[in-house]
Parts: C-alpha cells; structure tokens; sequence
C-alpha cells in the first residue's frame, strides 16, 4: 500500500504538470484561442515587415528629395555659366565699334586718324584707297579750280558750223589742234560744204592735208564722210549720237566733240591728254576710252562733262605734260597724288609751261575774245616762222 501511495503520487503529479501541455489539445475554444492568437501574431509580425517598408518609401522620398536638393544646388551652378556669359553680351565690347562712329567725326580714335588720313591729308597727296564720296568730292573740286584757272576754256579747233567742227575733229588724230588750224582754212576755202568734199580729187585733197600726217587714210575718212552726210543725211550733220558713231572716221570722242561743242549736248571727249590725266589723278585705272568716259561721268553731272572736257584737256597741254609736268607750278598741286613725277621747283616748272600760261601762242588762229582778253595769243598761220 505504502509503495502504491508514492508511486500513484508522482504519478499524479506529472499528470498535474503534463495537463497544461494537454490542455489545448483538449479544449476546443482553447485551440481557437489559440489559432486566433498565432493568426494575431502572424498579422503582428507582417505588420513589423511591412512598417519598415512603409517607413522605407518615405526615406526613398528623403533621399530623392536630397538629390533634388543636391540638383537644385547644382542647377544654379549651371546657370551661374550664362551669367557670366550675360555680361560679355552686355558688355560694351560690341559697343565699341560703335563708339568710334562718333570719334570718327571729331578723329578722337587712333584707328579712326587713319580712316580718316584722305580727309585730313588730301591736301597734301590724296591715297590710293580714298571712298567713293572722298573721290568724287576731290574730282569736282579739281574740276572747280581748273575752271578758275582757265574760265575761257575752249574747243581749240578753228570752226564756224557742225560741218567744219566734225572734220577739223577727224584731221585732229595723231597730231595737234594747232596743226589742224593751220589746215583746214585751205581746205574749207576749196571745199566749203559737205557736197564740194565729196565730189573732190583724192589726189587734190591728200596734199591739203599731208601737214597733218596720215593723209591718205585721213583723206579717205573725210571724203567718205561727206559722202554719207549727202546720201544719209542731206548735207547736214546729224545731232545724235547714233547716227553720228555710224558716219565713216567718227567715233565716240569726235562725235562727244561735235555734241557738246555743235549742238550744246553734253559729252565727255576722252583724248590723249583726257586719259593720261584722269589716271594721275586716281579718278579711274582704266584704260578704254569707252570704260574711261563711263568712269569719269559717274563723278560729275550729266552738265558738266563738256567744260570738265575742256579743262582736263587745257591743263594737260599747258601744264600737266606727257612727259615732264609743271608740278611746281600747278595749282592743283595738294589735290594730286602724281605730285612730283615732274619738276616741283617753282622757277623751274614755271620754265615748262606752254601756250598762254608761258606767253606762247595758243592752238587757235581765231580764238574766242574772252580768250583774248585773258592773255592768250591766237596761233600763228601755216608756214609762219
């Protein structure tokens, strides 16, 4: 009995102890209990994982809120580059040239003293490279202080109608006007009108005019010029410049001759002294005479080209000669960039001067009063000493 007491006690015992493992086994609300608390316990610990989740958006959020930080700092960065490109618009470097516009009327800019040397020293030698309105105002000046230094300027061919002028100005190539005038007054007394020279001996004709040189090319443009002025013409000489290009021996220089000085049209007679002259001065290089009227027309108006003809020619045979000019006595001496190819010694020059200006005889045997009354001397006859 007393071992069975011990031995059923401790087995009570473990029973008691081994009851609450059981237990849950046992009851039904207990296993519910249990579940429902394991269920609890799950969601427990999904909420646990899924919290960091959440808490981790919003550090994504942080650290994308750091780099828009970060780019919003480096933003400005970028944008300090065109603000310090701002001020090179802004700067007055592009407004500098614009400043020496102004300085280039009172010459205050170094760099604009040597735009503006033509201006300042045109009247010591004129460069090469003057403007258009720099050349065509020291043209017309030169055209104007001729005209005060010859106001009498003529035509220097002997002439009394548009007949004898057109002849005269054929008989003028390769020789002088004085050679010319010393001519034609036999010729027009054997053959006065365009009739009487078209029906002359060539023979008879060609001795006339051997003082002239090349008589006999010169006899046949004549004759055949007075030809056409019967048949095309009836003896008249036309006064237009079409028609006078197509008569035999006339270019454009003698009917630019015959025009202006006929007719009252104005023209430009481009002749050897008109060439050599025009190319001293820079007015043009070139050396077509058609090129050179077109040229020396555009600096002057349509009104002036006759006189301005006459001036050139006047000062090419008095002073500004083919081969030794009279710089030191030329009165356009500080608006000529050739100033000094002749002699500059004013006793000298004075010694080179032809016709009035040297108290020679002119090219004339019957020049204007005005002519006269200045001083000039009218040319002596053919065979005269």
């Amino acid at each position: 009995m007393g071992e069975q007491g011990p031995g059923s006690g401790r087995k009570t015992a473990k029973t008691a102890k081994a009851a609450p493992e059981e237990a849950p086994e046992q009851s039904p609300a207990a296993k519910t209990a249990a579940r429902k608390t394991a269920a609890a316990a799950k969601k427990a610990a999904a909420a646990k994982k899924t919290a960091p989740a959440k808490k981790t958006t919003p550090a994504k959020k942080a650290a994308s809120a750091k780099k828009a930080a970060s780019a919003k700092k480096t933003a400005p960065a970028k944008q300090t580059a065109p603000a310090k490109k701002a001020p090179a618009k802004k700067a007055p470097a592009k407004r500098a040239p614009r400043k020496p516009a102004h300085a280039e009327v009172v010459a205050a800019d170094g760099t604009v003293a040597v735009k503006n040397v033509p201006a300042k020293t045109v009247a010591a030698k004129p460069p090469t490279s003057e403007s258009r309105t720099a050349l065509v105002r020291r043209a017309r000046r030169i055209n104007r202080e001729l005209a005060e230094v010859y106001p009498y300027a003529h035509p220097e061919l002997d002439f009394e109608n548009p007949f004898q002028l057109i002849v005269a100005t054929v008989l003028s190539a390769q020789t002088t006007d004085l050679r010319v005038n010393q001519t034609t007054p036999g010729l027009f007394a054997k053959y006065p009108t365009p009739e009487d020279l078209a029906a002359a001996n060539p023979e008879e004709v060609e001795e006339i005019l051997r003082p002239t040189g090349f008589f006999r090319a010169k006899t046949k443009s004549v004759i055949g010029l007075s030809k056409a002025l019967v048949e095309q013409f009836g003896g008249e000489v036309p006064s237009r410049l079409e028609d006078l290009v197509k008569l035999p021996g006339v270019g454009r220089k003698t009917a630019f001759v015959v025009l202006g000085n006929a007719f009252g049209h104005p023209g430009i007679t481009v002749d050897t002294h008109f060439q050599r002259l025009v190319r001293r001065w820079q007015w043009t290089d070139e050396t077509d005479p058609d090129k050179i009227e077109a040229a020396v027309g555009a600096l002057f108006p349509k009104g002036d080209w006759t006189d301005l003809s006459h001036h050139v020619i006047w000062h090419g045979r008095r002073i500004c000669h083919a081969r030794k000019p009279a710089c030191g006595a030329c009165p356009i001496a500080p608006l000529c960039p050739a100033y000094g190819e002749g002699e500059t010694d004013p006793e000298k020059a004075r010694k080179l001067l032809k016709y009035e200006k040297g108290g020679f005889p002119g090219q004339r045997l019957k020049p204007p009063q005005a002519y006269l009354d200045a001083g000039g001397k009218p040319a002596p006859p053919l065979g005269a000493g």
